[in-house]
């Protein structure tokens, strides 16, 4: 079956767990006009469902080449991608002063998930546009905004970010790319980076390339990286492009998946470039970019999520396959137990991290735009909190999602060919990209739970069991029941929370090594309390009964799992720190 995005469950995310509304009851949205989401959300379907989501297969089978003039797309990429510039869809949430529409981020989110769905590869291009725009944005000159934010936010022109070199991948501190002073404000930027995705293409006129590079005098390690634009083609100062710039795509790597966006190796051979922010600030500017990265790539998690489960429940419609009470003959493979076991799961573990990362994009928001500097203050911890959970959870779920599928499918789902195979392979990058999700859980634990003497996970906790006070209180079985696990989980997640932060205080090496384990339950349990607000709010809706269905079953087969977990998040750590170099010593 053809990806088909979710429309009325990403609309009601929106509503339950983003509180849309009331980011646009907040003013700081003058453009926003609630009955303008549900033709928005309407027309990315048509997008994705009708020109990307034929090409995903497409693209997948021939992906895109190098040829001496550079990377060509893969067939029919450039068409979707002039669809995709002329809606306006890259500038939906970018300052109007810039060409932008000036929306919530989190509606935009809400479009990248159905464009991710459909085909995760030509969603990477403007994901890494996004990026370029917000670090521009926060840290470059009036200048360079003025020259490159137009263009990238109209989508005339993309954006790629080039961190990692051979040597440095996660270790940015490593690189050696070296950005010479040119004596005209310029530098001379010469050397390698590699894994730079969509740093080449044939779809727009220029790609606007953010380089980490070292200056002559820079101190070594992290704190002397700084941040440069170095486009393809250089820009004139009317606006119109110059001569090209000395970078070029040496190599294209060959991956699992992905096969259509091009991963390429870069060449800088001093090439032009200007720096962007303070010397020796880069990483500063950097996690800008990682952070709306970190963001999106758990909405690619989400996405290809959600089109595995689609891809699953269409074939255990159709397969025929053993018998089932009341069927005549062969019955469909959904009729099976284990199958339907297997579905809830997926349908379950995608919602949670729609929910996720839907509410990380909300705290966001509030956190730039809300009037009120208490509000602000609370989003931005809730925000910096969730931002390793929706990249690393929902990623991680989102490699068991993709792996059910294929299981559901059986030999067939082992087939090339299969929707089900390639969403499987597309989705094993999400782990890895923009610091692996082993980095994500020691974001969390090392940084995150400090933050403000712990005041992000407390506020997070409070309201989780705020919500399971309100499912107790409807006297509903059902509802008393979620709300047992979610107090359940709670509970572990306080305890491992209390042991993680005094470890990480008195013996680091032992925490992290449950960091991992830690971010699971983290995710696990708020999860489980977004599925349990959408369904408490979902009462007296004609989706109530799936809403409440989703949260249960969640409720059942995730959370009550939880307070086992903490033995596996307290006791391994110290089993690994007394017995682990036995696991790796030679005998």
């Amino acid at each position: 079956m053809p990806y088909t995005a979710p429309v009325s469950q990403i609309a009601a995310t929106l509503q339950r767990i983003a509180r849309l509304d009331e980011l646009g009851a907040t003013g700081a949205f003058p453009n926003f006009d609630a009955e303008l989401v549900g033709p928005i959300l309407d027309e990315a379907n048509k997008l994705a469902r009708d020109v990307l989501a034929p090409l995903n297969p497409i693209g997948h089978k021939h992906g895109a080449r190098l040829t001496d003039g550079g990377v060509i797309a893969a067939p029919g990429f450039a068409d979707a991608y002039r669809q995709f510039r002329d809606g306006g869809w890259m500038g939906l949430s970018f300052p109007e002063e810039y060409g932008g529409q000036g929306l919530p981020k989190v509606l935009a989110l809400a479009v990248m998930e159905m464009v991710h769905g459909a085909n995760m590869a030509f969603g990477l291009c403007p994901l890494l546009s996004f990026g370029t725009i917000e670090a521009i944005l926060a840290h470059g000159t009036v200048e360079q905004k003025q020259m490159y934010l137009p263009k990238l936010i109209s989508g005339e022109w993309t954006g790629a970010m080039n961190l990692t070199e051979p040597q440095a991948g996660s270790d940015v501190g490593a690189l050696k790319t070296k950005a010479v002073p040119n004596g005209d404000g310029s530098y001379s930027i010469t050397g390698q980076k590699i894994f730079i995705t969509w740093g080449d293409h044939d779809m727009t006129e220029n790609v606007v390339q953010l380089v980490l590079a070292r200056l002559p005098d820079a101190p070594s390690g992290s704190r002397g990286i700084s941040l440069f634009v170095a486009p393809k083609f250089l820009v004139n100062a009317d606006g119109s492009l110059g001569a090209r710039n000395a970078v070029r795509c040496i190599g294209l790597e060959h991956k699992m998946g992905i096969h259509a966006s091009p991963t390429c190796v870069m060449e800088y051979a001093g090439a032009k470039g200007w720096l962007v922010g303070e010397p020796n600030r880069g990483l500063v500017a950097m996690f800008t970019m990682m952070n709306s990265a970190r963001l999106n790539v758990g909405l690619e998690g989400v996405a290809v999520g959600e089109a595995a489960l689609q891809a699953a429940v269409a074939y255990a419609g159709d397969r025929k396959q053993g018998s089932a009470p009341g069927v005549e003959g062969s019955a469909a493979i959904i009729r099976h137990p284990d199958i339907q076991r297997s579905l809830a799961g997926m349908a379950a573990a995608v919602q949670a991290a729609r929910a996720i990362c839907y509410a990380c994009g909300s705290a966001a928001d509030l956190a730039e735009h809300s009037a009120d500097a208490a509000v602000r203050e609370a989003a931005k911890l809730r925000e910096d909190l969730l931002t390793p959970l929706a990249k690393a959870w929902s990623t991680d779920r989102a490699i068991d999602v993709t792996n059910t599928g294929v299981q559901v499918h059986g030999g067939m789902g082992f087939m090339a060919e299969t929707a089900a195979a390639q969403f499987y392979l597309d989705a094993r990058i999400t782990p890895i990209y923009e610091g692996t999700n082993g980095i994500q859980a020691i974001d969390l634990v090392g940084r995150k739970l400090s933050m403000n003497n712990g005041a992000a996970m407390s506020a997070l906790l409070s309201d989780i069991r705020a919500t399971a006070r309100e499912a107790r209180a409807t006297n509903e079985l059902k509802f008393v029941t979620i709300a047992d696990r979610l107090d359940g989980a709670a509970g572990a997640l306080e305890e491992a929370t209390a042991w993680m932060t005094a470890t990480m205080k008195a013996a680091r090496e032992t925490a992290l090594s449950g960091a991992t384990s830690y971010l699971r339950l983290a995710g696990d349990t708020a999860g489980g309390w977004y599925l349990t607000r959408a369904a408490l709010e979902a009462r007296g809706n004609p989706d109530a009964a799936q809403t409440l269905a989703l949260a249960r079953f969640f409720a059942d087969d995730t959370l009550s799992r939880a307070p086992g977990s903490v033995a596996s998040i307290v006791s391994a750590a110290e089993s690994l720190r007394d017995e682990g170099a036995a696991l790796w010593s030679a005998s």
